[in-house]
Parts: C-alpha cells; sequence; structure tokens
C-alpha cells in the first residue's frame, strides 16, 4: 500500500492493526507520533528563517517554534546574540541599572523571547530556528516527513497504538523500527550539511 498521504497512512496502521474499528482513534495515534517527532527529530527541513521588529524586551516566538538556532540583529552591522539563562538575564540587566542599548543577548522564557539590553530603537531581528513537523490534517494531506520518511509515521502511530490496545509485546518492536527511523531521518541531515566539506586538519607550526 501506498503511504503518500493522510488517509493512506491511516489505512496502513489499520491494516498493521488488523483492526477496522480504529476509525475515530487513529488519528489520535498520528496526533501523538507528531508529537515525539518534533522532540526528537532535527533536520535541515525544519529550519526556518523569519525576520521581526524588536523594540521592547519581550517578543513573541513563533507558533511553530520549537527550538532556536540562531537569533541576530541585522540593523546596521549584523550581530548575534549570545543565548543566555532566565536567571543570567535577569542579572544582566540589574548589572548595568536596566539601561537600554543594542541587544546583546537572550532568553526563552514563557513562550516569549526576552533581550538585554532592551532596546533602545527599533531593530531587525532575525530568527532562524526549527519549526514544528506540520501537522496532518484533512486539509494537509501530506508534508516533508510522510513524503521522504513514512515509516517514521508508521512506526510511531503503532508505537502509541500498543498500549491502547494493551497490546505490550508489541511495544518493543514499534519502538525499535521507530527509533531506527528517527535515527535515520537525523542522521541523514547530519550528512547532508557535512558530507561535501571533509574532515580538516590544523596544523601548527613551532
Amino acid at each position: 500500500m501506498a503511504l503518500a498521504t493522510y488517509d493512506d497512512l491511516k489505512a496502513s496502521i489499520a491494516d498493521f492493526l488488523n483492526r477496522d474499528d480504529l476509525t475515530s482513534v487513529i488519528p489520535d495515534f498520528i496526533i501523538l507520533a507528531e508529537t515525539k517527532m518534533n522532540r526528537e527529530i532535527r533536520h535541515w527541513r525544519m529550519e526556518k528563517r523569519a525576520t521581526a521588529v524588536l523594540d521592547t524586551q519581550y517578543s513573541a516566538l513563533p507558533n511553530d517554534f520549537l527550538e532556536p538556532i540562531r537569533m541576530s540583529i541585522t540593523s546596521g552591522d549584523t550581530s548575534t546574540l549570545e543565548m543566555v539563562g532566565a536567571f543570567e538575564i535577569t542579572s544582566l540587566r540589574a548589572q548595568n541599572l536596566n539601561t537600554a542599548g543594542r541587544p546583546k543577548s537572550f532568553a526563552i522564557l514563557d513562550g516569549s523571547i526576552e533581550v538585554h539590553p532592551s532596546p533602545d530603537a527599533n531593530y531587525t531581528l532575525e530568527m532562524l530556528y526549527f519549526e514544528k513537523i506540520e501537522a496532518l490534517t484533512a486539509g494537509n494531506t501530506s508534508n516533508w516527513v510522510l513524503n521522504n520518511h513514512p515509516d517514521a509515521y508508521l512506526y510511531g502511530a503503532l508505537l502509541h497504538a500498543a498500549p491502547y490496545l494493551a497490546d505490550d509485546v508489541r511495544i518493543q518492536v514499534w519502538a525499535s523500527l521507530y527509533k531506527t527511523a528517527v535515527d535515520a531521518i537525523n542522521m541523514e541531515s547530519e550528512k547532508a550539511k557535512t558530507s561535501g566539506s571533509g574532515r580538516r586538519m590544523k596544523i601548527r607550526s613551532y
């Protein structure tokens, strides 16, 4: 059976489980698989670039934001912001008496990006981040994971079906197959980024 669309995937899951009475819950297994993949897959296809006007201490993160890769100020000379923790950014703010200026660091707090110093003008923020995998729905019948790695979707959904069906014997089988698929996806991304560069050796002169 082809695994090209959301309906194909649901039909294949039912076939693997040999059940025709799970129509209402199979979409839940797929959602749970997507939730797990968002935690475990980091692929270049998930990298997204967006810009925003940075004019306040706190700015909302995009709805599809998963994890930062790089945050940069592109107004004037481009500068990359240093990522710090919640306590460190508070300490930095206290050290300079909360004086406004060109932001130099950021922290992710409460679904927002906090910058320090607070902007003293309008700056352009360029965000490079990992975005969530676009969820499959009746209106969005495919995405890059299903197109290129349908096994991750299939085994991820079956893994979540096993506890529902009290089929403990199959949990380890589906978990192993799912892990193999996810590892291959992450490795594919790593190879795509490094295969052309080769290894470089630094030679010191004395």
